[in-house]
């Protein structure tokens, strides 16, 4: 499989098995049998609220002999009511536990949006915290410790744009290693990926298979006519197009799912590639819809908008 390549010579797979929505007593053997198929990349957050069965999933695999430990690269996420610098690494260390991990080979800023402490989820303006009071520079040093540390072999960002990546650079000594964000063929962030690329910053996708949601004028990125048809072109399913599309455009694709069927379907997307003709034709699609706004952090009056959160 295909892998990115850290400054130190690291390596992440460049197809992962996300966890996000994967509910309790789903994900413990979706884990198993994506190792099985033979991913070595899961993505992993504390907010998810799954990392303990994951970690069970992991020993489990272990213990049977199916991979070793260092075979697998594990993100986890910091997440919204950890920003000050003196959460970071309680935080983390939760993660690690739940895991049942000695270090994580990733751990990223979930949200430029800081909660207070003790507020995994916001419903007003009091559970917020500014990005003045709490800096994301901030948080950031206290990420780079944590690699220090070794508790993180690498630590990166998620969600950020392009100037918020910009005000890191000039206020850290780190810039950050990885950049998930949302990427699929309705949204294509040809920018913020050549950007990424350009500042040896790994892009990740998430949500690369589009979303359920069906907003005016879509029919769908799997139902897409130039989908189809790219899909009949190379005898495989609309899916695998897509993950194929984005691993094209060197950028790590972490798509969900619980299902056994699927998991091996997504898997064999590292064997399709798309030439020039079609990736031209996928061009197409873009429309810059975006399903993960970042609203659950969006109140009258408060601090943050829509506008200021992808600036």
């Amino acid at each position: 499989m295909k892998t990115f390549e850290f400054a130190n010579g690291d390596k992440m797979p460049v197809l992962g098995l996300g966890t996000w929505l994967s509910g309790k007593n789903e994900v413990f053997g979706a884990v198993l049998d994506a190792i099985k198929v033979g991913y070595r990349h899961f993505d992993c957050a504390y907010v998810y609220a799954n990392e303990h069965e994951i970690g069970d999933a992991i020993q489990e695999a272990v213990g049977l002999g199916w991979v070793k430990r260092d075979e697998l690269f594990i993100t986890s996420k910091l997440w919204n009511s950890f920003h000050a610098p003196e959460h970071v690494e309680q935080a983390i260390a939760k993660s690690l536990s739940d895991l049942r991990l000695d270090y994580l080979d990733l751990y990223l800023i979930h949200w430029p949006i800081a909660f207070r402490h003790g507020f995994d989820e916001v419903t007003d303006t009091n559970h917020l915290v500014s990005l003045t009071d709490c800096p994301l520079s901030e948080t950031w040093d206290a990420m780079i410790a944590l690699k220090r540390k070794g508790l993180a072999k690498h630590v990166g960002v998620s969600n950020f744009s392009i100037s918020k990546i910009e005000d890191l650079k000039r206020k850290s000594k780190m810039i950050p290693e990885v950049n998930q964000i949302e990427i699929h063929p309705y949204m294509q962030q040809d920018e913020l990926i050549d950007y990424c690329h350009r500042n040896a910053i790994i892009p990740t996708a998430y949500s690369p298979l589009g979303s359920s949601h069906i907003f005016e004028n879509q029919v769908g990125v799997m139902n897409e006519r130039i989908v189809l048809e790219i899909a009949q072109k190379h005898a495989c399913r609309p899916s695998q197009v897509v993950l194929a599309w984005g691993m094209e455009r060197d950028t790590v694709v972490i798509p969900k799912s619980v299902h056994p069927g699927r998991i091996k379907e997504n898997f064999n997307a590292t064997h399709i590639h798309l030439d020039a003709e079609d990736m031209d034709a996928m061009k197409r699609l873009n429309k810059n819809i975006r399903h993960a706004t970042g609203d659950f952090g969006v109140f009258r009056g408060g601090y943050y908008t829509l506008e200021n959160i992808w600036e």
